[in-house]
């Protein structure tokens, strides 16, 4: 079928986003096919955007951007029997071509959860890929435990306002770094000590930590956190590590991840947003159009959203 999106026709700057009618793959017999009702901005937008991502996904053009859905469901495949038409559901789709900047999106059965009665579109779509993002880093990789300390870099950006939460439901003691004006914010999601970044070196507050959560990345950014673990302690980062054998020679767990999509993991998130448990903090909305997808490029590159920019598409 033929849906609405925002695409890219090449690489390049936020002038490449252009409204236009894409027709999506036929459903296949294990997927949904989901009216979008709400997507979300994430940095990997923009950098494959750009093109940094090309080698990893060597897709041809036309390319939908966008990997957060939440949505209604309007058509199943033959094999689907868990989920029925007019389902509300989210999710961190499959990496393809054919993203969630559209009126409709395609999506495995595997990855849906039904979203909340106490969720909305745009809390829901907030969550996934950060969510998901914050959850693997945290429990699959940084293998978090009770009582442990853990250090969250630019704790309110997307990532690290789920990541705070996660660390707290699990009993970590959290530290994050972020201006002086989202303390209060982040302290109300549970983070025990908050850094100013301006004005304090986190090296000088924080000291044998069980992980850091690096969402920021660069060499001085990774060999400062290095400091602050303890032996045999992990340095998960959202980008390459930069200095290997500095980690080993400092006995750190050292890796930078790519988020796997999982359904499982999602119901695990959604438990917890329909208990009260984890919230989405939204820095802003923007209609699913051309210009609203350029003006959240716009602010997302800013790297100083506080939270998720998410895209409204509720008709």
């Amino acid at each position: 079928m033929d849906t609405r999106a925002v695409v890219i026709n090449q690489y390049g700057g936020k002038d490449q986003l252009k409204e236009s009618t894409v027709s999506l793959p036929k459903l296949e017999e294990n997927q949904v096919l989901v009216s979008v009702q709400a997507t979300s901005i994430n940095p990997i937008d923009w950098k494959l955007r750009e093109g940094y991502l090309q080698q990893k996904y060597p897709w041809d053009f036309p390319i939908v951007l966008g990997w957060d859905v939440a949505g209604v469901i309007v058509d199943v495949g033959q094999e689907v029997t868990n989920w029925q038409v007019g389902d509300k559901v989210f999710a961190r789709p499959q990496t393809t071509r054919f993203g969630t900047y559209a009126d409709y999106t395609i999506v495995n059965e595997n990855l849906l959860v039904s979203i909340p009665d106490n969720t909305s579109y745009k809390e829901a779509a907030a969550v996934p890929l950060a969510g998901l993002t914050a959850y693997q880093v945290l429990f699959d990789h940084g293998e978090l435990e009770a009582g442990q300390k853990v250090l969250i870099h630019a704790g309110s950006g997307g990532v690290g306002t789920f990541a705070i939460q996660l660390a707290k439901l699990q009993g970590a003691y959290v530290y994050t770094t972020a201006s002086k004006k989202n303390h209060e914010l982040l302290q109300s999601l549970g983070a025990d000590e908050t850094i100013d970044y301006h004005t304090t070196d986190f090296t000088e507050v924080v000291s044998q930590a069980d992980l850091v959560l690096d969402a920021l990345g660069g060499s001085k950014m990774q060999q400062q956190s290095m400091e602050v673990l303890k032996p045999h302690g992990y340095l998960i980062s959202l980008s390459a590590i930069e200095d290997p054998s500095l980690a080993k020679e400092k006995q750190i767990n050292a890796k930078g991840i790519w988020l796997d999509e999982n359904g499982e993991q999602l119901q695990v998130l959604a438990d917890y947003m329909k208990n009260d448990q984890l919230k989405s903090v939204l820095a802003t909305s923007y209609p699913l159009s051309q210009k609203g997808i350029y003006q959240a490029h716009e602010l997302s590159e800013t790297n100083h959203a506080v939270g998720k920019i998410v895209i409204d598409n509720e008709s």
